[in-house]
């Protein structure tokens, strides 16, 4: 994937191993992670929904509309002993033209996550 740029936000493929967890709990692991760079925003790691743990993600009923992206869908982590992470993660299911690239891909976000960042 070519590197896409607009005045505000920036996607590029990302050659790197990305690791998601939650303490010991491996959530997503991606060799195939797209960053977006947004201006005002910390990067993003955008990872194929394939690489993330299919029993960790229930679909949560909050929704957020972005006018440089689309409209994002959020979901829960659940962790083992029941605990759950609130709309820690999200997607863009039919993001606008712009930033095609991230459909079907999931985002994370909150506190008690890792990301680890691996060279490839």
């Amino acid at each position: 994937m070519a590197a896409k740029r607009d005045d505000r936000i920036h996607l590029e493929a990302a050659p790197v191993r990305v690791r998601v967890s939650a303490g010991e709990v491996l959530l997503a692991d991606s060799r195939d992670a797209i960053t977006l760079h947004e201006r005002g925003y910390p990067t993003r790691w955008y990872l194929p929904h394939a690489d993330i743990a299919p029993d960790r993600l229930n679909p949560s009923t909050t929704r957020t509309h972005c006018p440089h992206k689309g409209e994002a869908q959020y979901y829960h982590l659940q962790l083992p002993g029941g605990e759950t992470l609130e709309d820690a993660a999200w997607a863009y299911r039919q993001p606008i033209e712009a930033v095609a690239a991230i459909a079907g891909r999931v985002a994370f976000d909150h506190p008690q996550l890792r990301l680890h960042v691996e060279s490839a």
